[in-house]
């Protein structure tokens, strides 16, 4: 089966992503380890990988290029996405009082030269603002991703859990267009169907990235709508989980989901998504379970 691929613009993703969040709370966090999941993922044409700065206390993206470091030629195989703007006292920034976001340029740009030594890459492929920052010069903030866009350092910018008029924001102070945002959705965090947030995406014509598209494993233990995944998955053969992810897939928006697991097993099974039909009624079934009342 051939991996569908998503336009943002300036770049391409692969419809499924894989997501790095739990890079470092692996037992294994070797090279060879790392890259045995990176190669998982490429067998299936998954080749979009994400990061953040502050994954695994500031470590998972020197865990990637400590792999990458070790296979010449594989960084050419992978779009990586990363984050930057949340300050956490812990690792490189114990010394902090308070945790905070800092969207001024002097941190975006000395975030994404940290990302770019840590990683063993000379470019980012897509640069997020991880959280809507308060206190954001939308001016200054704009000014400095246009500039790390024209240095070649980052081939395209976008945020991550902005509403539609922190983009609109940001967006209005820029001359690159934002390429996505990334946002939490999943059957138990549906809000952006109703909120607004997929429907100005949609507007925009602009992708969105859903992250814990599981909802954090809390879809396992939820009664109703796990039988409803579980019958559903047994008819088409393949795990619950590829059937919720199969839930997003099939909005128009056009979500593209951010999966995370260090299980190999898990990993090599993340394309069977991409093979469950989700009819109409079928969608509208899991939605009700969800919702726990049928729609009005």
């Amino acid at each position: 089966m051939t991996m569908e691929r998503v336009d943002l613009g300036a770049i391409s993703l692969s419809r499924l992503v894989y997501g790095m969040w739990r890079l470092g709370d692996d037992a294994d966090t070797s090279p060879a380890h790392v890259l045995a999941k990176i190669e998982a993922c490429l067998e299936q044409g998954i080749t979009s990988f994400d990061q953040a700065d502050i994954y695994g206390g500031y470590t998972a993206e020197a865990i990637l290029g400590n792999a990458l470091r070790t296979t010449p030629g594989l960084r050419d195989r992978m779009e990586i996405i990363t984050k930057c703007d949340i300050v956490a006292p812990m690792g490189r920034y114990a010394d902090r009082r308070v945790k905070h976001y800092d969207t001024s340029a002097a941190h975006i740009n000395a975030a994404v030269e940290q990302s770019l030594r840590d990683m063993q890459t000379d470019r980012v492929d897509l640069l997020l603002i991880h959280r809507p920052d308060p206190l954001m010069d939308a001016d200054e903030t704009g000014t400095v991703l246009d500039a790390l866009v024209a240095s070649g350092k980052v081939r395209a910018v976008g945020v991550s859990n902005f509403r539609p008029w922190d983009m609109r924001l940001l967006q209005s102070r820029m001359r690159t267009r934002l390429a996505t945002n990334q946002i939490e959705l999943s059957l138990l965090a549906h809000e952006p169907l109703t909120n607004g947030d997929l429907a100005f995406l949609q507007e925009e014509r602009i992708v969105p990235m859903a992250w814990s598209p599981l909802a954090g494993g809390r879809l396992a233990e939820t009664t109703a709508l796990r039988q409803r995944l579980d019958t559903i998955a047994a008819q088409q053969g393949v795990d619950w989980s590829a059937v919720a992810v199969a839930w997003l897939l099939r909005h128009p928006a056009g979500v593209v989901p951010v999966l995370g697991t260090n299980s190999l097993t898990r990993i090599g099974a993340i394309i069977d998504a991409a093979r469950v039909e989700m009819d109409r009624q079928t969608w509208f079934e899991l939605y009700t379970d969800a919702l726990g009342q049928e729609v009005a």
